[in-house]
Protein backbone atom coordinates (compact mmCIF):
# COMPACT_ATOMS: atom_id res chain seq x y z
CA UNK A 1 0.00 0.00 0.00
CA UNK A 2 1.39 3.36 -0.76
CA UNK A 3 1.10 6.50 1.31
CA UNK A 4 -1.74 7.99 -0.75
CA UNK A 5 -3.75 4.68 0.14
CA UNK A 6 -3.29 5.19 3.71
CA UNK A 7 -3.65 8.28 4.15
CA UNK A 8 -6.91 8.11 2.78
CA UNK A 9 -8.10 5.68 5.62
CA UNK A 10 -7.98 8.52 7.69
CA UNK A 11 -9.63 12.10 7.51
CA UNK A 12 -7.90 13.98 9.54
CA UNK A 13 -4.59 12.86 8.39
CA UNK A 14 -2.13 14.93 6.08
CA UNK A 15 0.43 13.10 3.93
CA UNK A 16 3.40 15.59 5.51
CA UNK A 17 2.29 14.23 9.07
CA UNK A 18 2.41 10.83 8.35
CA UNK A 19 6.16 11.51 6.19
CA UNK A 20 7.33 13.31 9.00
CA UNK A 21 6.53 9.95 11.40
CA UNK A 22 8.34 7.80 8.69
CA UNK A 23 11.52 10.02 9.05
CA UNK A 24 11.35 10.03 12.87
CA UNK A 25 11.19 6.16 12.75
CA UNK A 26 7.71 6.02 14.70
CA UNK A 27 6.51 4.20 11.21
CA UNK A 28 9.27 2.04 9.34
CA UNK A 29 7.71 1.16 5.77
CA UNK A 30 9.72 -0.89 3.10
CA UNK A 31 11.53 1.40 0.58
CA UNK A 32 9.76 0.18 -2.25
CA UNK A 33 11.52 -0.19 -5.39
CA UNK A 34 14.75 1.90 -5.62
CA UNK A 35 13.60 3.84 -8.73
CA UNK A 36 10.27 4.93 -7.53
CA UNK A 37 11.43 5.55 -4.17
CA UNK A 38 8.50 4.78 -2.79
CA UNK A 39 7.60 3.76 0.55
CA UNK A 40 5.58 0.63 0.49
CA UNK A 41 3.36 0.11 3.69
CA UNK A 42 2.13 -3.40 4.78
CA UNK A 43 -0.48 -3.84 7.48
CA UNK A 44 1.20 -3.89 10.51
CA UNK A 45 2.87 -0.12 9.35
CA UNK A 46 -0.83 0.55 8.60
CA UNK A 47 -1.76 -0.81 12.53
CA UNK A 48 1.12 1.42 13.46
CA UNK A 49 -0.21 4.33 12.22
CA UNK A 50 -3.66 3.65 13.57
CA UNK A 51 -1.70 3.64 16.68
CA UNK A 52 0.40 6.24 16.50
CA UNK A 53 -2.81 8.17 15.20
CA UNK A 54 -5.03 7.55 17.97
CA UNK A 55 -2.62 8.35 20.34
CA UNK A 56 -1.58 11.70 18.94
CA UNK A 57 -5.09 12.85 17.44
CA UNK A 58 -7.61 11.33 19.78
CA UNK A 59 -5.26 10.65 22.88
CA UNK A 60 -3.38 14.35 22.18
CA UNK A 61 -0.40 12.86 23.39
CA UNK A 62 2.30 15.11 22.67
CA UNK A 63 5.00 15.07 19.68
CA UNK A 64 8.22 15.32 22.13
CA UNK A 65 6.43 12.25 24.45
CA UNK A 66 5.72 9.86 21.87
CA UNK A 67 9.18 8.22 21.42
CA UNK A 68 9.05 7.53 24.89
CA UNK A 69 5.17 6.58 24.54
CA UNK A 70 5.98 4.11 21.32
CA UNK A 71 8.81 2.71 23.14
CA UNK A 72 6.93 1.64 26.10
CA UNK A 73 4.27 0.35 23.69
CA UNK A 74 7.30 -1.94 22.01
CA UNK A 75 8.41 -2.86 25.30
CA UNK A 76 4.98 -4.33 26.44
CA UNK A 77 4.23 -6.71 22.73
CA UNK A 78 7.99 -7.74 23.12
CA UNK A 79 6.93 -9.07 26.48
CA UNK A 80 3.95 -10.21 24.70
CA UNK A 81 5.18 -12.39 22.61
CA UNK A 82 7.76 -13.81 24.95
CA UNK A 83 5.23 -14.65 27.23
CA UNK A 84 3.20 -16.23 24.63
CA UNK A 85 6.12 -18.26 23.38
CA UNK A 86 7.20 -19.05 26.89
CA UNK A 87 3.46 -20.53 27.45
CA UNK A 88 4.01 -22.60 24.55
CA UNK A 89 6.78 -24.06 25.30
CA UNK A 90 5.59 -24.85 28.94
CA UNK A 91 2.69 -26.40 27.02
CA UNK A 92 4.98 -28.75 25.56
CA UNK A 93 6.70 -30.05 28.70
CA UNK A 94 5.44 -33.10 30.82
CA UNK A 95 2.63 -32.52 33.41
CA UNK A 96 5.09 -32.88 36.33
CA UNK A 97 7.50 -29.97 35.05
CA UNK A 98 4.24 -27.59 34.53
CA UNK A 99 3.00 -28.80 38.02
CA UNK A 100 6.75 -27.20 39.08
CA UNK A 101 6.76 -24.19 37.22
CA UNK A 102 3.25 -22.99 38.24
CA UNK A 103 3.50 -23.77 41.68
CA UNK A 104 6.73 -21.78 41.71
CA UNK A 105 4.88 -18.87 40.54
CA UNK A 106 4.25 -15.96 43.17
CA UNK A 107 0.18 -15.92 44.09
CA UNK A 108 -1.61 -13.15 45.34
Amino acid sequence: MRITAVVALFADLPEAELTTWVARGWVQPDQGAPDAGAWEFHEIDVARVRLIHDLRHSMEIAEETMPLVLSLLDQIYTLRGTMRDLLRALETQPPDVRTSVLAALPRE
